[in-house]
């Protein structure tokens, strides 16, 4: 008897780095993981596209979402092929039980902007949006309910919408304009969230239930300067938001108002140690500065990824919201940049070192447990399947 296997999408970032020609490896995998024991089962490139950094599911399963995180910026619609039985061999235990073919390709349109780096589908399934970082702006793309994008979107060969705004920040190298880096729909639905790294605000626009199209809104919440909001996370009571800053290496609580769709400062933790001051062994270079990169809720606590110190944190989340340093996970991987929570384990796409990371991380009384991981190329993000 084989045992139950959760199927996750995994994208892809090319090794060498943004801009780089395609066919270095780069694409779309499914990969199953067994989230009992941490244990991997099949392993398959289902798509060849250039730097599909983030991907999304349709609720339905049928269509698959990815950017292509380019200076000419795209978003693909796959279609999703059902999964065949396979006969077993007896004499193989670790046989897969099932077959996925490659992904067919619906639709290409652009991002409406430079490099998308992320996506958001409606809880409707109606619309998706993708964060276009260097672009510093917000694309919308209506989907008929096949999961396609609208005969608008095709037509154009773009978003019927792309909204941005001016500003920059304090680290002229990093912040020299706005950097659109992740999208997320506020409490009780009416307004959409947009992360902007470059001038360290929660930027707020309306949202039209009925077509998904945006309207402006203004400023939601003005984070430290210098901070660079990377991600965020909600409290499912919709009363506090959490946001880690790349550049600050910090995680930030803010109290959410609903009603308003804005938020106030009320507690900044560091991700992690302070860097290493310059030492004679290091030839008087500097510890790693911590770049954190992912956040999610797990119940009553707080999970952060965190690059250069490559570990997984573990806050505790109090019943105001605040949070407790509780603990590390060290990664084998180098540059954890995503991970998702698979009931009691958490998958890490280490990018650069090229490993997914099945893990259960740790807290205050407990060091976190490393299970297994699998070699992947440039493992980017980590989304799971329907």
């Amino acid at each position: 008897m084989t045992s139950a296997r959760t199927s996750l999408w995994i994208g892809t970032y090319p090794a060498a780095g943004a801009g780089s020609p395609a066919g270095l490896g780069e694409g779309v995998w499914r990969v199953d993981l067994d989230a009992a024991s941490g244990s991997w089962g099949s392993a398959e490139q289902v798509a060849v596209t250039p730097a599909p950094s983030f991907v999304a599911a349709d609720p339905s399963g049928r269509v698959l979402y990815a950017v292509g995180e380019l200076t000419a910026g795209t978003v693909t619609a796959f279609a999703v092929p059902a999964r065949t039985p396979m006969r077993e061999r007896h004499d193989d235990p670790a046989a897969r039980d099932r077959v996925l073919g490659r992904l067919a390709v619906l639709d290409v349109v652009g991002s409406g902007g430079a490099d998308p780096c992320h996506l958001l589908l409606a809880p409707d399934a109606r619309t998706l949006y993708v964060a276009n970082y260097s672009s510093g702006t917000i694309g919308v793309l209506p989907l008929d309910p096949d999961g396609r994008f609208t005969a608008e979107v095709r037509a154009l060969g773009c978003p019927v919408q792309v909204l941005g705004h001016a500003g920059s920040g304090p680290d002229a190298s990093r912040q020299e304009g706005p950097h659109a880096h992740f999208v997320a729909i506020a409490p009780g639905g009416q307004f959409v969230i947009v992360v902007d790294l470059g001038t360290d605000e929660l930027r707020r626009y309306a949202r039209d239930p009925a077509t998904g199209l945006l309207d402006p809104a203004g400023i939601a919440a003005t984070l430290p300067p210098g901070t660079g909001p990377r991600h965020l996370a909600f409290a499912p009571d919709g009363r506090t938001v959490y946001v880690v800053g790349e550049l600050d290496g910090c995680v930030h609580v803010l109290t959410w108002n609903q009603v308003a769709a804005s938020g106030s400062l009320a507690q900044s933790l560091p991700a992690g140690p302070a860097p290493t001051p310059p030492d004679e062994d290091r030839g008087g270079a500097a510890g790693p500065r911590a770049l954190p990169s992912h956040v999610e809720l797990d119940g009553d606590r707080l999970l952060v990824a965190v690059r250069a110190s490559d570990v997984l944190l573990t806050y505790s989340v109090a019943a105001d919201g605040l949070l407790t340093a509780q603990g590390a996970t060290a990664l084998p991987g180098a540059w954890p940049r995503d991970f998702a929570i698979v009931e009691r384990t958490v998958v890490v796409a280490a990018q650069v070192g090229d490993l997914l990371v099945a893990l259960r991380p740790g807290d205050a009384a407990t060091p976190g447990v490393v299970l297994s991981a699998l070699p992947l190329p440039a493992p980017a993000c980590v989304v799971r399947a329907v």
